[in-house]
């Protein structure tokens, strides 16, 4: 899978949610307290205070969206416990091996909402197997039973089957929306049914999963008549589809206004179906090449005017097997666009800088490093209003000199001061350039500086890079995601843990020097919710040092570090509501191992997560729940 290209979606945590840490300590807390005040007082023969109560705060309720604030309320009592129940319609559950779905159900049962999370986002980097879980069957199977109602499922890392679709298809009479997110195990047929049976559907969105080819002509599924899509995307769909079927699709769906089609979509073809959906704000253009041969003499259709007249439009991405001539097509839409997503286009800075110049409003920014530093500094002198920049490595390999450097990085620093999201891989980097970007894009939420290459130093002192990721701690004061690599000591770990006091998701690959650092962080980020680590020096004392914290967190995952079972197994002890799981060493080859003592007695990979339900029943054998 393409390096992270999962993170996308992490917006989507903003739904209201199932919170498990406050539902389990709400389901403790309100067994003593009741603030209906006693036995139900009645109040001029017309009914009790607490219906009374009830009716207003389910009113209130209903103007709560903010699933903290909502679980907040829940905590105040039994009856408000109750009341919120009855009022969330919409769920976001993390882990889906947290909950029951028999507990959820019971719980909440108006709802028309749901989003699960499966596997943890280390999966994207083939550092999970295939078949480890996360299975939507039981899910689908108790929301058939319990949501007659249900319009909308939003999965992600989930495994799920053409079975669980034609479930979901048959019902919910009313479902509108399906979107899988680096999802797994179904295949066209199961996408054709729910095509064909969900009537209603609006959004229908495929992102970067694994969708096998049923040869189903799944397109030609939806209904004949005029359809009630606004989104369709299935840019992630590997085989080749009905186009004549899809161009009648788009004539017949009026208030379409997301389209993302795949790499079989010449520009030709997807010239046709702008000309059927003018209306268009979001444009995944497929190869944005031609496909066809053609006949010489032949004039090619003016695939400008065509961008030109999708004067809505304000996203692109796409452009799977770019041919750079074309690339002019889009210069009449550029000064409109918020979102530009070039991360599969392997273009050069010249070819981009005539794109960039005009692109005055653009606020997300997705490319290859094949844009060089050169193409960064054009970003950097246009792109005023950018919040979030992602640059991913053309080559991902560790021994190759990289295209970019500190020296777009900096530049994208001093131009780019509203940022407030970047992800950004490099070969190397300097200390400095990290401290200025700190000084000058102090709104930073999110901050994943990844150097390929293990151990990388600043490459111009040969220093470890503890100051500069110490200076985006320190300056950043709203920084809630960190990913940390590159030469790292305890040092950077010791300013993480103490100025990192809003962190809620660090990330950390080939760093550290001993049990001291990840020490700092589980002691000093009192908030963190999720850690990832990988290829790190952490043993057993490191891992013991958070017992405090873990319950607090959705999960913990550590992967080739210096873990020994009986230290797992401590931790499993101690904590008897947190599910450790150990997976053994056989599972995958890797051409690094840390140095340990007893490799027979060495945890490869360790995932632990709280729980409400204990160790989770559908685990394969290469997991050891401890």
């Amino acid at each position: 899978m393409r390096v992270d290209k999962a993170e996308m979606s992490e917006d989507e945590d903003r739904a209201q949610s199932l919170d498990l840490g406050i539902e389990a300590a709400a389901e403790s807390a309100n067994k003593t307290r009741n603030c209906s005040g006693g036995d139900g007082e009645e109040v001029g023969g017309s009914g009790s205070v607490e219906n009374i109560l009830h009716n207003v705060l389910e009113n209130v309720l209903h103007f709560l969206t903010s699933r903290r604030d909502r679980n907040a309320a829940s905590l105040v009592c039994k009856s408000w416990y109750r009341v919120e129940a009855l009022t969330r319609s919409e769920l976001f559950i993390g882990n889906c091996y947290a909950v029951s779905p028999r507990r959820v159900t019971s719980r909440f049962s108006r709802v028309r909402s749901v989003s699960i999370k499966g596997k943890p986002r280390f999966a994207d980097f083939n550092l999970m197997p295939h078949n480890w879980g996360a299975h939507f069957t039981p899910w689908v199977a108790a929301m058939a039973k319990s949501y007659p109602w249900l319009e909308r499922v939003y999965l992600k890392r989930m495994s799920v089957t053409d079975d669980d679709l034609a479930l979901l298809a048959d019902s919910f009479p009313g479902f509108k929306e399906l979107v899988l997110f680096c999802c797994e195990g179904f295949g066209t047929s199961g996408i054709a049914v729910v095509a064909a049976r969900c009537r209603h559907l609006r959004v229908l969105d495929l992102i970067d999963s694994d969708v096998g080819d049923d040869e189903v002509d799944w397109i030609s599924c939806f209904p004949e008549k005029e359809t009630c899509l606004e989104s369709l995307i299935f840019e992630c769909v590997e085989w080749p589809i009905n186009f004549e079927a899809l161009e009648r699709l788009v004539s017949r769906s009026p208030s379409l206004k997301k389209l993302g089609v795949n790499r079989h979509v010449s520009i030709a073809q997807l010239y046709q179906l702008m000309i059927r959906a003018p209306r268009l704000t979001h444009l995944g253009t497929g190869s944005f090449n031609t496909l066809e041969a053609v006949i010489h003499g032949e004039s090619e259709p003016d695939y400008a005017s065509v961008f030109a007249a999708c004067n809505s439009l304000v996203c692109l991405s796409g452009f799977k097997d770019v041919l750079p001539d074309y690339l002019p097509c889009i210069y009449p839409v550029c000064a409109n666009l918020t979102t530009l997503n070039l991360s599969y286009a392997n273009i050069t800075p010249e070819q981009l800088k005539p794109a960039i110049r005009h692109c005055h409003k653009l606020q997300t920014f997705w490319a290859l490093d094949s844009i060089c530093d050169e193409g960064l500094q054009a970003v950097a002198s246009t792109c005023k209003e950018l919040r979030e920049l992602r640059v991913f490595p053309f080559d991902a390999r560790e021994d190759v000199e990289g295209p970019i450097s500190e020296v777009g990085f900096q530049a994208i620093s001093e131009g780019c001061r509203k940022l407030q999201y970047i992800l950004y891989f490099c070969q190397r980097m300097t200390n400095a350039a990290v401290v200025a970007m700190s000084q000058n894009c102090q709104d930073l939420v999110v901050f994943r500086l990844c150097i390929m290459g293990r151990h990388q130093p600043d490459h111009k002192t040969g220093d470890p890079m503890d100051e500069g990721f110490g200076a985006i701690v320190i300056n950043c004061k709203k920084l809630t995601r960190l990913a940390i690599s590159g030469l790292l000591t305890d040092r950077a770990f010791s300013y993480i843990g103490k100025y990192g006091k809003l962190v809620r998701t660090l990330s950390v690959a080939f760093a550290g020097n001993s049990d001291l650092g990840l020490k700092y962080v589980l002691e000093g980020c009192h908030r963190l919710q999720k850690l990832e680590i990988r290829d790190s020096p952490f043993g057993d004392i490191a891992l013991h040092s958070g017992l405090h914290h873990y319950y607090n967190m959705r999960f913990l995952w550590m992967s080739d570090c210096k873990l020994s079972r009986g230290g797992c197994q401590e931790v499993a002890k101690a904590m008897p509501h947190l599910v450790v799981e150990a997976m053994r060493n056989e599972i995958e080859e890797v051409d690094y191992l840390p140095q340990v003592e007893d490799l027979d007695n060495h945890v490869r990979l360790l995932y632990m997560y709280r729980s409400l339900e204990g160790p989770r029943d559908d685990a394969p054998e290469f997991v050891d729940i401890l």
